[in-house]
């Protein structure tokens, strides 16, 4: 990740930062930017028009980053190494901020097929505590299993 934070500045100012690459740079260094504890609670999930659309699990914490937001904006541009981002939009999006967090482990591909609409937020969130990956395939699995089984009744 250290290479990343060097050489990354000088790539997005020698592609011009189209808007794909700002986008895939701010998911990428947002955790560095924000700090570990805090990228558990807030990702990021859109950068349209220099405004990035951030997933907060809940009011409070959306309404504790909304005072936190100048510092935020501020920190995220200098891992950036320039000003891509202009303002931060926060979203209480539980489900989003589940499924961002489980994408971002090690077996990412895995894991898309795992979440399914109908579990909902909470067995998601549970599931991210999964480390390993069959353990959690298969919780996610009797889960939806079981939810469509009881819909069917």
């Amino acid at each position: 990740m250290d290479s990343l934070n060097k050489v990354l500045p000088a790539l997005l100012k020698v592609s011009g930062a189209p808007e794909e690459v700002a986008e895939a740079a701010c998911v990428a260094m947002w955790k560095q930017a924000v700090g570990e504890g805090l990228s558990s609670h807030a990702v990021p999930i859109q950068l349209r028009e220099q405004k990035l659309i951030v997933a907060v699990e809940d009011n409070l914490w959306k309404k504790q980053l909304e005072q936190m937001r100048g510092q935020l904006l501020s920190r995220l541009n200098y891992v950036l190494g320039q000003a891509l981002v202009k303002s931060i939009e926060l979203r209480v999006d539980p489900k989003a901020l589940a499924a961002s967090l489980m994408l971002n482990w090690p077996a990412q591909e895995s894991v898309k097929a795992e979440i399914d609409q109908a579990v909902p937020v909470e067995l998601v969130s549970v599931a991210a505590e999964i480390e390993d990956v069959g353990l959690r395939r298969a919780f996610l699995g009797a889960a939806t299993s079981c939810i469509r089984r009881v819909e069917k009744q």
